[in-house]
């Protein structure tokens, strides 16, 4: 059964989000703010959390963060605001998708179950477990999920790590966002654009700061981006 974590300071709130897991037989642990959430990641496995934006102690920015220095579980941003940079700045702190409040339930589910979906089939080894893809000094182990440059790790998401990998498996070809979207989050995914613009600036800023070109990747104006 898989355990998801709701973090969110108003009661109500988690409890509709407790109701709706239930209901398709998710284990569901709660956390009323970012503090807590974060103890509760580091002490217990998770298979995805849905964070508030706006909490008391550690925000959901603050909190994702600190969670993203010790965890790659898939996360699901929760905003009151459907501003265009309130979810570009979900997005960068390391969250996997964002859900603007009132949500609907179908559409809350089909966000879950496209990122556990998604978790899962990283979690199949190749034939290979050595296996792995070299190219300008940057190495991808496909069976540990493991990026390097130069021998040095590069600490990056589920996200990331699947956008760098698909950009390094069509080298030389420039893929349009909506590829990207195909090839990473699947054809269910109902994000914008921008989605793949954020995910695409956090992976560059990682890259740079491990000693990678910044041209590494390509912005192809009018249509994606690539790999040369």
């Amino acid at each position: 059964m898989k355990k998801i974590l709701v973090v969110d300071d108003e009661f109500p709130m988690r409890q509709l989000l407790r109701l709706y897991l239930q209901q398709e037989n998710y284990l569901v642990k709660e956390a009323e703010n970012g503090k807590e959430a974060y103890n509760q990641i580091v002490r217990n496995d998770y298979d995805l959390m849905i964070l508030d934006v706006m909490m008391p102690v550690l925000d959901g920015w603050e909190t994702i963060e600190k969670v993203r220095q010790i965890s790659d579980i898939p996360v699901i941003m929760l905003t009151a605001k459907g501003s265009i940079q309130d979810k570009v700045t979900g997005l960068s702190s390391g969250a996997d998708d964002y859900l603007v409040k009132p949500f609907d339930e179908a559409e809350l589910m089909a966000r879950v179950q496209a990122l556990l979906r998604r978790s899962k089939q990283n979690q199949v080894q190749p034939e290979t477990e050595s296996e792995t893809i070299h190219y300008l000094g940057v190495k991808l182990n496909l069976a540990a999920r493991d990026v390097s440059f130069d021998h040095n790790k590069i600490n990056l998401t589920q996200t990331e790590f699947d956008l760098l990998r698909s950009l390094l498996e069509h080298k030389g070809k420039a893929l349009s966002r909506e590829q990207l979207v195909e090839l990473v989050w699947g054809i269910e995914f109902m994000g914008e654009d921008r989605t793949v613009d954020s995910h695409i600036r956090n992976l560059r800023d990682k890259l740079k700061a491990a000693g990678v070109d910044k041209s590494f990747i390509k912005t192809v104006w009018g249509i994606g981006y690539k790999i040369e």
